[in-house]
């Protein structure tokens, strides 16, 4: 199978078309026409992931974040992005990313996020559809919804604003960087809005309205068994492998 094979069953579910215009979603490195034998599923395009790749016998990588993002001026092998490039490009490995076109698509990155949390009714936030919004079973006290929040998210602690004095039934979320929808999802009739990369000034917000940044990487990190599961489910000529090494680089202490 070439490499523009498994690009085509990506993006039978994530539309390569549907990325955003400052996105870089798609081939990264390697031709589409290479021969592939295994392919590596994660979710950051590291070079532990390429080493692991490498050892199972993988010379295709996807992942959910691109590894080149910005323009590159140079590659330095000292530096993070430098030392992946290479040793993806001296071991022949193919890089492939689904990013935002991953985000939009109808069981994508919210749609998981919507899912974890039980939400009913689902339908697109925003008019790329990068987020969604959803209803809870059944109201819940904002504490308490916070609290199932962190469990649902695996999280230690979370950033929050202020608790509202009211239920919250009406629920919109955004995987990853999603300050940018905090109107979208308020004008949707959101009790509260989920997302990651959060600024201070954010967390002001109206009466009846209430913020949680669940992270970056927790929002997003679902995206990883969705890959994973629609690769594994169309080939069966070669291994389709998940990364033993989806480590979140921020820590919490």
């Amino acid at each position: 199978m070439k490499a523009r094979q498994v690009a085509d069953i990506i993006e039978s579910f994530a539309p390569l078309d549907t990325q955003e215009s400052w996105d870089n979603a798609g081939l990264c490195i390697g031709s589409p026409e290479a021969e592939v034998k295994g392919i590596m599923v994660g979710f950051d395009c590291t070079p532990a992931l390429i080493e692991e790749a490498v050892a199972a016998g993988c010379n295709m990588v996807v992942t959910h974040h691109p590894l080149i993002f910005k323009g590159v001026k140079k590659i330095n092998p000292d530096t993070f992005l430098g030392a992946t490039i290479i040793s993806a490009i001296k071991n022949d490995i193919v890089v492939y990313a689904a990013h935002t076109n991953a985000d939009k698509a109808a069981d994508g990155v919210s749609r998981l996020m919507a899912d974890k949390l039980g939400l009913t009714g689902i339908t697109s936030l925003g008019e790329d559809g990068l987020g969604a919004v959803g209803d809870l079973p059944q109201a819940m006290d904002s504490k308490a919804f916070i609290e199932m929040v962190k469990k649902t998210f695996g999280l230690p602690a979370v950033r929050c604003s202020k608790p509202l004095p009211t239920p919250v039934l009406r629920v919109a979320m955004c995987g990853g960087s999603g300050g940018s929808m905090i109107e979208e999802a308020r004008c949707a009739g959101a009790d509260a809005y989920l997302c990651g990369d959060l600024s201070y000034h954010s967390f002001f917000t109206d009466p009846g309205f209430m913020l949680l940044d669940v992270g970056h990487y927790e929002s997003e990190i679902d995206i990883v068994d969705k890959l994973f599961g629609l690769l594994s489910e169309k080939i069966h000529t070669f291994a389709v492998r998940k990364t033993q090494n989806n480590n979140n680089p921020v820590y919490y202490y």
